[in-house]
């Protein structure tokens, strides 16, 4: 089996085919190297069927998420200028108009169906780009990073190596389309013979669901961005479980492993720039006696990893300096933007073979004694959250847009709890009238819902250093008297409702929640959602799902679903087995319902 997403059950044979088909079809619309093909579709076993038909074709693929607005969509689109655009009914209804062809999987089947199976003649080089990738960009505009297939190649034998994948293993694909870390979870795999198997997205967004999810799939190796992953290892696993290899990365991990693990946790780093991977480790169940996070482990193969300071000069081990990487994961550079890749990818001072370069990060590390690379944290304003690499500005450039707005700041702050999160911070023009939900809705029409900020707070002005700059370090924290809310808070009316805003409270880490107030509009996203669950299992001992979340995102209409559940959970009850459920902290809650 090559793939594998619920029902549906793909093997080599027919992936390959499949492939091969489009692959013709598209070089019969002008497909080949050199050439760039938009794709725009779910994480389904099309998307891999047309990454794959692409690179048949010898062109390269650019994966654009579905999800994203449709204006950074177009975008993209225009900015790539792909001549071809390959999606299927559900996502095309939702891309701009443009001077493109569009391929339609769905709508084209029959015409693709009639191409040969037999692979395409290609004359393409290793040096021709295999993907590009879009990334948030400082100008306030995403920036494309365009990855060669020389480089790609480096990543797959490593990969291959590195954790002794063979036709034996079931991986898993997890990373949306428009993230980079989806590459090293197809082609390592589908060139060993492996089978990649793909979750639906209610189960990769809960932790629970997701462990179970793993363990029934049988899945030996995957990876999970730094925040799921974080999550999964704090979870009790079974001792015989298929899964030998967790591989993360995309933040900074924080905690180390349970001994108790059945698995081994791989802590990764690397830019979109360079490949998705730069650097590897195992991570080791037991902390330093510094209490030190994680490494970011040493370079992979073909890849130099060099710490300099501002003169390009190397620092002495254990001294922090800036990380700059050279080697065959090394991108061409930015797509159509020649000014922005000679600032980045520099002269390689240290190597005087002709084209030699280095990209400059901006991310801060040093080295360790046994050759580790701990990382410090960004040289620049440049945010690391959830897997994704967000710019600030290009935030604040959408939000100073508003009318309503008249200066804006974006950070990432963590919470009491470790949890990270965007937080903005803006300045209302005079008399404006602001909520939540108006604000919301303005920022998921021009940017992805990863860089949408989950918590707004509102000042009278922004503090500035003495140089005029904002002072990041004297934003207040998110508080009930600064987030911007919809309307007043409301007090808790029920004893179901006091205990739901107790939870919140505590979990988003603020004076007081109201009846009325969203979890969402107040910062909450799916995987706080999860520990909602858990505490409302906890104080209801009822198992509420993560969906039901999504459609009763208010403490209101949550207090309802959780006194329904309940009602139904005690009419199905013996009256022996209803004592047992009033216990100490449910009695109240369950009296006050019933004689209600």
């Amino acid at each position: 089996m090559a793939l594998g997403a619920g029902a549906e059950v793909v093997n080599y044979r027919d992936l390959n085919a499949r492939a091969n088909r489009l692959a013709h079809y598209l070089r019969s619309l002008g497909a080949g190297p050199g050439k760039l093909i938009a794709i725009c579709l779910e994480r389904t076993v099309g998307l891999v069927v047309a990454a794959l038909g692409v690179l048949k074709t010898g062109a390269a693929y650019l994966p654009l998420d579905p999800t994203y607005p449709a204006e950074r969509l177009s975008f993209i689109l225009n900015d790539s200028q792909a001549p071809l655009l390959i999606t299927e009914s559900g996502s095309a209804d939702r891309l701009p108009p443009g001077g493109r062809r569009v391929v339609g999987l769905d709508r084209d089947a029959e015409t693709i169906a009639s191409f040969p199976e037999a692979a395409p003649e290609v004359d393409s080089k290793v040096s021709d780009s295999a993907y590009v990738i879009y990334t948030s960009g400082s100008t306030g505009r995403p920036k494309g990073v365009q990855i060669t297939h020389d480089s790609l190649l480096n990543l797959v034998f490593w990969h291959r190596r590195a954790f002794a994948v063979d036709s034996a293993d079931r991986a898993a694909l997890q990373a949306s389309p428009g993230f980079d870390a989806s590459v090293w979870e197809l082609w390592p795999y589908l060139t060993a013979g492996a089978s990649v198997h793909l979750p639906d997205d209610a189960i990769r967004s809960d932790a629970e669901r997701l462990r179970d999810w793993l363990i029934a799939q049988k899945i030996t190796i995957t990876f999970l961005a730094t925040a799921m992953a974080e999550r999964i290892i704090a979870l009790a696993w079974p001792c015989q479980t298929a899964l030998r290899m967790l591989l993360t990365g995309a933040d900074t991990l924080h905690r180390h492993p349970s001994p108790s693990l059945p698995f081994v946790l791989v802590n990764n780093y690397g830019p979109t720039e360079c490949t998705v991977v730069a650097t590897s480790g195992v991570v080791p169940p037991t902390q330093s006696a510094e209490g030190e996070p994680p490494t970011i482990g040493c370079p992979i193969a073909n890849t130099q990893v060099y710490l300099l300071d501002h003169q390009m000069r190397q620092v002495p081990m254990g001294v922090t300096g800036e990380v700059y990487i050279a080697g065959k994961g090394l991108a061409l550079g930015y797509l159509n933007q020649p000014e922005l890749t000679r600032e980045k990818f520099v002269a390689h001072p240290f190597n005087s073979a002709p084209g030699s370069r280095l990209y400059k990060t901006g991310d801060l590390a040093r080295y360790l004694s046994d050759g580790q690379i701990a990382f410090v944290g960004r040289a620049d304003d440049q945010i690391k959250l959830r897997g994704y690499r967000i710019e600030p500005s290009e935030i604040v450039d959408v939000l100073d847009r508003y009318p309503a707005i008249q200066a804006s700041q974006v950070v990432r702050r963590a919470d009491e709890a470790g949890e990270n999160r965007l937080v903005a911070y803006l300045v209302l023009a005079p008399a404006a009238q602001l909520t939540n939900a108006e604000l919301r809705d303005y920022l998921r029409a021009h940017l992805p819902e990863y860089m949408v900020p989950g918590v707004f707070v509102v000042l009278d002005s922004l503090p500035l250093t003495s140089n005029g700059k904002v002072d990041r370090d004297m934003l207040p924290a998110p508080s009930t008297l600064n987030i911007l809310r919809n309307e007043p808070a409301i007090p808790a009316r029920t004893l179901v409702e006091q205990r739901v805003t107790e939870i919140l409270a505590s979990l988003l880490h603020l004076e007081q929640v109201g009846a009325n107030d969203n979890f969402f509009l107040l910062g909450g996203h799916s995987l706080l959602g999860t520990q909602v669950i858990a505490r409302v299992r906890d104080a209801f001992a009822i198992d509420l799902s993560l969906r039901s979340l999504f459609d009763a995102p208010t403490v209101a209409a949550l207090s309802g679903e959780i006194e329904r559940l309940l009602l139904e959970k005690l009419e199905a009850m013996s009256e022996e087995e209803a004592r047992r459920m009033l216990n100490a902290k449910t009695a109240p809650v369950l009296g006050a319902i019933v004689t209600a």
